[in-house]
């Protein structure tokens, strides 16, 4: 992030830091601050250190544990593909509306549609709006900034961790990091691929 000053939306960082988040949830209300979710050395124990690996997790959703999950906080929009719908034979609940989705080098695709469905993560139930893809992106599901935003999770792929705030406190969902190495080996075979076919 690129702020001019020492200012966030007219609050000074001094203020900022101090600020307390209320969460309401039915009848219950409960106040905790910002500040108590933190990374630590600790949680990176396990690791396979030093990585530039991505994070990759699980995430259950139409009742199915979905592997090969990106979570990508660049991302302007959470995107599944269609195949992971085919499967579960969910295809019928798309809305067709087609949008155009950039990446960061400007090569486009156009979705196929729109879905929301119900997503778990650690019991926190939301429901997630996805563009629908059909493309061969290698990963099931991208999780961008529309959901992450949503749960207020702090990512951290050094630690391969997501940290967010609940009713029962802080909670983490681990990253898994073979399956995100492995992702990266099929990425960068499939980018030589298109290299040798030009």
């Amino acid at each position: 992030m690129i702020v001019k000053g020492n200012k966030i939306g007219g609050v000074t960082f001094s203020i900022a830091k101090k600020m307390k988040v209320v969460v309401t949830h039915g009848k219950r209300l409960r106040e905790f601050d910002e500040d108590n979710i933190t990374l630590t050395e600790e949680d990176a124990d396990g690791l396979l250190l030093p990585h530039n690996d991505t994070l990759v997790i699980s995430l259950t959703a139409l009742d199915f544990k979905i592997k090969r999950v990106l979570v990508d906080p660049g991302s302007s929009a959470n995107i599944i593909q269609w195949r992971v719908l085919e499967q579960a034979k969910f295809t019928g609940s798309i809305i067709l509306i087609a949008k155009l989705l950039a990446g960061f080098n400007l090569a486009s695709v156009t979705t196929l549609g729109e879905i929301s469905l119900p997503t778990n993560a650690k019991g926190i139930m939301k429901t997630t709006l996805f563009e629908v893809v059909d493309s061969d992106m290698g990963y099931k599901i991208i999780l961008g900034r529309p959901r992450l935003h949503e749960m207020k999770v702090i990512p951290s792929t050094y630690h391969q961790l997501l940290k967010f705030p609940t009713l029962e406190g802080i909670k983490q969902l681990k990253g898994n990091q073979p399956a995100a190495r492995e992702m990266n080996a099929y990425s960068v075979s499939s980018s030589k691929g298109k290299e040798h076919a030009s």
